[in-house]
């Protein structure tokens, strides 16, 4: 089976609400009531059948805007911000407490560093000048090839969160084998571009071609603010270059599909396959020289990026390395260079007026420095012992009712049920935090080094990838820090992570019903668990491996199944001369559709003896749909669309179109805009 790869939840809690175009099958596309993207606007509330979303969401969306520092804003953006301030006055109280040590210590020292923007702008440039000039030194091809090796970081993972984007010119990911679960394996990936995805540069639309000028400009200023002349000029070259890197980049849907994208090399066949650049050379300044074989996602990327590096002119080279430091670094360097790239990154990308403030930015900062340092103080704080154990009676209930639809397809073989059935017996699920923390004993914190922090900790967490290479793998690794919103399946693991952050409301509330948390949590818990049954998913085994364990005939039907949730999401418009991608965002939609449904069989399941049902679904089907309650500014809907495997929220919220539960609790009926007749609602698992 061939798939596109499934994310977190994550893009997940960012969303949108436009005018909704919807288009049910055999039906004219027509047009659902909706406020205006940005604005509080009061309308009539709709028929929950003609529109479930902005039925269940009615009172949020007539009173809420989007603040101006946001380019979306919505439940899971609500509850990060509130989570984001009570990290910040944990962290503020450790600054302030001289007697903080180890971790904690770290964590204020980065984060307080970050915050003295007053230290920053009087040393002006001077941190990063060393960095400049050693690009600035370079002499030949051979110390382009080692600068570029140098660079090189753990800085993406396609299959768990599909981050797919990083500026150097090549992603590192280290992870289990696709074929051989009991190794650690390094993974290769394109990269090399300043703007998200070579849609962006290939797209000859009006739009596109106005953010690329826009672009190139903010390469000239970043240039012109580190000093260099003729910056329009090398601007100009930087832009050039990027676009013949994009050309040979895989699409945003190629690099989601995992049958393509598992092409193991040896050294020899870099040399073979992709001439023009030394790659041992590349990998020993990589500290990947002792690998003799890696998985490369991006053929094609290799290929080109290669062939470039040998033939584009070195001074370009230059001015793109350069560039992209002073990019990436930016929010550590003077208040104009920051500026700058939110200027770029911000308002023309995201359409988002204002920058965040500093302590948000320094709190990112931190975060991503010392993810799980910060997480570890976040738990022993937040977390009540009590809310871990009812999410994991949650989780069994919901695995013991999507162990009962296994049982009961009819048109499942036998060899694959067993399989499918072992997958849920033998299914990790974290709750809360890791088993074990990681251990940030070797990295330096220098109070009043912003630049030098934020370099060595991302040297450090480099590191600490690397150091799997050889060693045995750890099952119950964790991909996402404790205090972050979020959940996620990992399939080369057979894992599902659930974060702290996740487990408050709107998601789980524990003053709410059942009928309320098995909508909002629930259905969360059961999409991360079908991930493991997706068009991605299903291609993993018991033990993680990338194999074909489908009779033929029971993947003609999985294929069919799903092909008619690809054309229900097509038919869904953000703008007149923009639909969703239903390919795109398939591994995310079934996941939705299954997991709804297993919470919701698990739900029933604890409903006591005469209890009213139609009034327990309503409840859940709404606790559902407010946890994709959002608001999206155009820019980033229409960047959303095109690169994100997740549909934008309230076309999610549809899903309850395909269960019959929720035609009964609402009375709707044919001729409303979102009903669908049985045999058109989609059911797979």
């Amino acid at each position: 089976m061939q798939a596109p790869i499934k994310t977190a939840l994550c893009a997940a809690l960012c969303g949108a609400f436009l005018s909704l175009p919807l288009q049910a099958a055999g039906q004219a596309a027509v047009q659902a009531p909706a406020p205006a993207p940005e604005q509080a606007t009061r309308y009539p509330m709709p028929a929950p059948g003609d529109d479930f979303y902005a039925f269940a969401n009615h009172e949020w969306l007539q009173h809420t805007e989007i603040p101006a520092d946001k380019s979306a804003w919505g439940a899971g953006g609500q509850l990060a911000e509130e989570t984001n301030n009570r990290i910040r006055q944990m962290i503020e109280g450790l600054v302030a407490d001289k007697n903080a040590k180890g971790e904690a210590r770290k964590v204020a020292d980065f984060y307080a560093t970050f915050m003295d923007e007053a230290a920053i702008e009087a040393k002006g440039l001077e941190p990063i000048k060393p960095v400049l000039a050693k690009i600035d030194a370079i002499r030949d091809r051979k110390g382009l090839t080692q600068a570029l090796g140098q660079s090189l970081r753990a800085d993406v993972d396609p299959l768990n969160a599909t981050n797919f984007y990083t500026e150097n010119l090549f992603g590192i990911w280290i992870a289990q084998g696709l074929t051989e679960p009991t190794r650690y394996t390094p993974y290769i990936l394109q990269g090399g571009l300043g703007m998200p995805d070579r849609a962006y540069y290939v797209d000859t639309s009006e739009r596109m071609a106005g953010l690329r000028a826009k672009y190139q400009e903010h390469i000239a200023a970043m240039l012109t603010l580190a000093g260099y002349d003729n910056a329009a000029a090398r601007a100009a070259r930087v832009m050039e270059l990027e676009r013949k890197l994009a050309e040979s980049h895989a699409t945003r849907e190629d690099s989601a599909n995992i049958q393509k994208s598992n092409n193991p090399w040896t050294l020899k066949d870099f040399a073979a396959k992709a001439p023009g650049m030394d790659w041992n050379a590349l990998f020993k300044a990589a500290r990947l020289s002792g690998q003799k074989k890696f998985i490369v996602w991006h053929p094609g990327a290799m290929t080109g990026a290669a062939r470039l590096v040998g033939s584009e002119d070195l001074s370009t080279w230059k001015d793109w390395l350069a560039f992209h430091q002073l990019n990436h670094f930016a929010s550590t360097l003077p208040k104009a260079m920051s500026d700058q790239k939110f200027e770029f990154t911000g308002r023309a990308l995201r359409g988002t007026p204002q920058q965040s403030v500093r302590w948000k930015r320094g709190l990112s900062a931190t975060n991503a420095a010392l993810d799980e340092a910060v997480g570890h103080l976040y738990v022993d704080r937040y977390f009540p012992a009590e809310n871990k154990a009812r999410i994991q009676q949650m989780v069994k209930n919901i695995v013991a009712a999507f162990d009962k639809r296994v049982d009961k397809l009819d048109w499942m073989a036998p060899a694959t049920r067993a399989e499918a059935k072992a997958k849920l017996k033998t299914l990790y699920v974290g709750v809360g935090y890791p088993d074990k923390w990681k251990s940030y004993a070797g990295l330096t914190v220098k109070p009043g080094d912003a630049l030098g922090n934020a370099m060595r900790a991302e040297e450090f967490h480099y590191a600490q990838e690397l150091s799997k290479l050889g060693r045995k793998v750890d099952p119950k690794e964790w991909a996402m820090p404790p205090h972050l919103v979020n959940a996620i399946n990992m399939p080369m693991q057979n894992a599902l992570n659930f974060p702290a952050a996740i487990l408050q409301p709107p998601f789980f509330d524990p003053k709410a019903s059942d009928a309320h948390n098995y909508g909002a949590i629930g259905a969360v818990i059961g999409h991360e668990i079908s991930h493991s049954f997706d068009d991605m998913g299903a291609q993993f085994d018991s033990r993680g491996r990338l194999r074909d364990w489908w009779t033929k005939d029971d993947a003609e039907h999985f294929k069919s199944a799903s092909q008619a949730l690809v054309k229900q999401y097509d038919a869904y418009k953000a703008f007149d001369d923009l639909a969703l991608n239903g390919q795109l965002t398939l591994s995310e939609n079934l996941a939705d559709l299954a997991g709804l449904a297993a919470s919701h069989d698990a739900f029933r399941a604890t409903l006591p003896s005469g209890a009213s049902v139609e009034d327990a679904d309503r409840e859940f089907f709404r606790g559902f749909a407010q946890t994709w309650r959002t608001k999206t500014r155009e820019q980033a809907l229409r960047a959303q669309i095109v690169t994100d495997g997740h549909a934008p929220g309230p076309w999610r919220t549809y899903t309850v179109r395909n269960l019959d539960a929720w035609y009964k609790a609402f009375d709707v009926k044919p001729g409303q805009k979102l009903y669908l007749a049985p045999e058109q609602r989609v059911r797979v698992w």
